[in-house]
């Protein structure tokens, strides 16, 4: 057996030393790289999202309230298992930039507090209407293509049903018909913006990867672990996400960022212009139902998929999944989150 020397020992034990000084000095560097955002509500379960008043804590007191910070990283963009527009996953892994992100979907109550401030008014209000959805009857699946959507004149997001609806007790539930226009109207309002596709999808991939990602979003127990249509789309929803519709804003579990709802629930607007292979949308060509009414504009990518995805028809709950939508038409399944982009 082989014995340090006395010098040895010495040199060895003072090597030790300056390589633990050094993988201290990385650690802190490192946290001092990521710093500890403002303090978040407290969601992840029905009873905590049904109790969640929709402002996140420390709002228009901290800048940065209901946001995470997202240190930099690298990730693979796209995906091998998807539709022919989320594939080839890209050959390389792509950088992305530290940014702060929403811990949740904008909440209605946070779109009402925009609007009180700026007077603001939304493209569905100037336009007269919007796109909303509805269980179709038979006769209805018979008549028309796209039987589940229909443009409704004063739909818009304080009259989700329309004239004579409110949101009265939605204050927690996402924000929806509102256009890109209208979401970065909001962000700017802020000092922030919306996110990239590129951004959007690192955030939700979380820093997982694998084919996984590219499945329904299940627990072990095989319970849902996002709110997205289960059953034949559009007749029967079966509700084991224990939602019919929307859902309140953090009603599941955090991603490993600390992000809710990066799947389903509401698609989120990103502020890139779509690009590349075109499919066709999977829930229903939503300005097709309002051609009479609105003329197609600039595309747009939206992400995440929707409450009304499902095994059968959709099937984009799943980060890499991507899908146009005309930047200007409101509808009753698009949200958005903001980004901020900062040296963290």
């Amino acid at each position: 057996m082989r014995f340090l020397t006395r010098r040895s020992a010495g040199l060895a034990g003072g090597a030790a030393m300056l390589a633990l000084v050094g993988a201290g000095l990385a650690f802190y560097a490192s946290a001092a790289r990521t710093p500890v955002g403002p303090p978040l509500a407290a969601l992840g379960s029905p009873s905590q999202c049904a109790s969640y008043g929709g402002l996140p804590l420390q709002w228009q007191v901290d800048a940065k309230a209901g946001m995470v910070p997202l240190p930099g990283g690298s990730f693979t963009f796209g995906s091998t298992q998807g539709y022919p527009d989320e594939r080839p996953a890209a050959a390389a892994p792509v950088q992305v930039a530290p940014f702060w992100i929403d811990q949740t979907e904008v909440t209605v109550a946070q779109f009402a507090s925009f609007v009180q401030a700026t007077a603001y008014v939304t493209e569905a209000e100037h336009q007269g209407g919007a796109v909303v959805f509805h269980t179709p009857t038979a006769a209805e699946m018979d008549a028309r293509p796209y039987a589940w959507w229909s443009f409704v004149k004063g739909a818009d997001w304080r009259h989700p049903g329309g004239p004579g609806s409110s949101i009265a007790g939605m204050d927690h539930l996402p924000v929806t018909f509102v256009t890109k226009a209208d979401a970065l109207a909001y962000a700017h309002w802020l000092g922030r913006d919306l996110p990239t596709e590129i951004e959007w999808e690192y955030a939700g991939k979380a820093g997982r990867s694998g084919d996984a990602l590219d499945t329904a979003p299940l627990d072990a127990a095989g319970q849902p672990t996002a709110n997205y249509w289960q059953g034949m789309f559009p007749a029967f929803n079966a509700k084991q996400d224990g939602y019919a519709g929307l859902a309140p804003v953090g009603c599941f579990a955090a991603s490993p960022f600390g992000l809710h709802d990066m799947i389903g629930n509401v698609w989120e607007w990103t502020r890139d212009r779509y690009t590349g292979p075109h499919q066709p949308h999977m829930n229903g060509d939503t300005a097709a139902v309002a051609a009479p009414f609105h003329t197609p504009n600039e595309s747009t990518v939206i992400k995440g998929g929707s409450f009304l995805c499902s095994p059968d028809f959709c099937v984009r709950y799943r980060a890499s999944a991507r899908e146009s939508q005309e930047a200007d038409l409101a509808t009753a399944h698009i949200g958005f989150r903001t980004v901020l982009r900062e040296v963290l």
